[in-house]
């Protein structure tokens, strides 16, 4: 008697695992996406799989395995246009599957659940018009693998691209009401520091005469001392309660610290007054020197304790937006300012700890605090193949203190970047974008342990500690 014909099992159910409850965004992955879970063996017929079809008319294909191993994809597209052709039913309903995917094999899209769903959109966009409506192949692991329908992932990536148009969208209206802000808070400031210039200059106009007469008067009194040497002992008495002699050394030099007051109030307010000025549509010549100088002078109640050290060359004027120039030097300097004021702090600490733990303590070497500015003129950067001038200005701005750790360093390089400048929009990248977009210069970063530089080819330059800032500026 003849053995039963054994039938294969059954065809396992597909199931759709949904997304999470989580709002999409611009970092989500695949796996935040709605995935389709049907993997079967080659060995099953077409009949079977119409029938999965047929009963879940969502289901965008079906993976296929030989022997538990990855063989491909068949998509429900792909599978009613063989099946529309001549005797394409008596042939391929009855076969294995297998049969099926030697006919109807085409390249497919597989990414890892990983992918973000930007880079996935842009990547199926990329497939030939014949493959756009396939679905994607997402693998979860190296045994598991998951479809993604097509329709899923156009509606993810627009709605993301949405919120992405709308976060930019309020983030420039953001920068618009700041940059209005800023540009009111730079015309009250102005206009403050024209009104404090107004009396000073009346106290400095007036010091000349006010010199001239008490030099007129010292002179008269030393003319009736000099032809009257017998004074009545009124007045002896009276040169005696007003101690005539100290008052004549000393009224000058109260008149010297005046004029140096008056002197330091004025270069104070034109500082203020170069660092609010509102720029014009076209650059105009500026004197780098005296930006460096009206930055320092601004900053000058949180350089205490910190040296410095000015190597100035002979630099011509600069063709430049000078206000947003004094932005770039204000954030450098403030940036260097404080990694001085910490390693400081740092310093104090280690130090008392040391005096705890130890009751003889030897004298300690400490690096003072420093800050040191180098301007120069040079020729073309070597990372400019094609320069747009021969001769640049460069200005290195370096201090003593303790670097810029990796994992920060990276974050600056982050915000560098045109993609990621948006979303981290820090002093420096603002800067950087300052000097390179609307000055057409260069912006280097480096730092030690470890050479760091805001591009991939960079000027030579060693320093032993600290951090260096160098900016290029083109002389046109």
């Amino acid at each position: 008697m003849p053995s039963p014909k054994r039938s294969s099992p059954k065809l396992p159910l597909p199931r759709l695992l949904e997304a999470g409850s989580q709002a999409l965004c611009l970092e989500s992955l695949l796996a935040d996406l709605p995935l389709h879970e049907f993997q079967v063996e080659s060995h099953h017929t077409g009949m079977e799989l119409a029938q999965i079809f047929e009963q879940h008319p969502s289901l965008p294909g079906v993976v296929l395995l030989e022997h538990g191993c990855f063989l491909g994809m068949i998509s429900r597209q792909r599978l009613l246009e063989f099946l529309i052709r001549p005797r394409g039913t008596a042939l391929f309903l009855p076969s294995a599957l297998s049969v099926l995917y030697s006919y109807a094999r085409t390249e497919h899209l597989m990414l890892t659940a990983s992918t973000p769903i930007l880079t996935a959109a842009q990547m199926a966009l990329r497939r030939p018009p014949e493959q756009q409506s396939e679905p994607v192949v997402v693998q979860v692991d190296p045994q598991t693998y998951r479809l993604l329908d097509i329709h899923d992932l156009n509606i993810a990536y627009w709605q993301i691209r949405g919120v992405e148009t709308q976060v930019r969208y309020e983030r420039t209206q953001t920068q618009m009401i700041q940059t209005e802000k800023m540009a009111s808070l730079g015309r009250l400031v102005d206009g403050v520091a024209h009104e404090i210039l107004d009396p000073v200059g009346f106290i400095w106009g007036n010091l000349t005469h006010l010199s001239t007469y008490t030099t007129q008067i010292m002179q008269l009194l030393a003319a009736y001392e000099q032809h009257f040497p017998e004074v009545p002992p009124e007045i002896t008495d009276l040169q005696d309660e007003i101690e005539l002699d100290y008052l004549r050394n000393d009224l000058p030099q109260t008149i010297g610290s005046i004029r140096a007051g008056a002197d330091r109030l004025k270069n104070l307010v034109t500082s203020l007054q170069n660092f609010c000025h509102i720029d014009d549509v076209y650059p105009k010549p500026a004197n780098i020197h005296d930006c460096l100088d009206s930055i320092l002078l601004l900053l000058k109640s949180r350089l205490s304790g910190i040296q410095i050290v000015r190597n100035y060359g002979h630099l011509p004027p600069v063709s430049c937006f000078a206000g947003q120039l004094n932005q770039v030097f204000m954030n450098i300097l403030t940036n260097a300012i404080n990694a001085l004021l910490n390693q400081a702090v740092q310093q104090e600490v280690a130090s008392e700890l040391r005096k705890r733990q130890s009751s003889i303590v030897g004298p300690e070497e400490q690096l003072k605090p420093q800050i040191t500015i180098t301007t120069q003129v040079r020729s073309a950067p070597a990372d400019s193949p094609d320069p747009i001038a021969s001769r640049w200005v460069t200005i290195q701005i370096a201090d003593n203190g303790p670097g810029i750790p990796a994992a920060k360093y990276q974050q600056i390089l982050d915000s560098f970047s045109v993609e990621n400048r948006a979303d981290k929009e820090t002093s420096l990248a603002v800067s950087y974008q300052i000097i390179t977009a609307k000055h057409g210069g260069r912006f280097y970063l480096r730092s030690q342990p470890e050479t760091i530089m805001a591009s991939s080819v960079a000027p030579a330059c060693s320093i032993n500690h600290g951090t260096e800032f160098e900016i290029w500026l083109p002389l046109v």
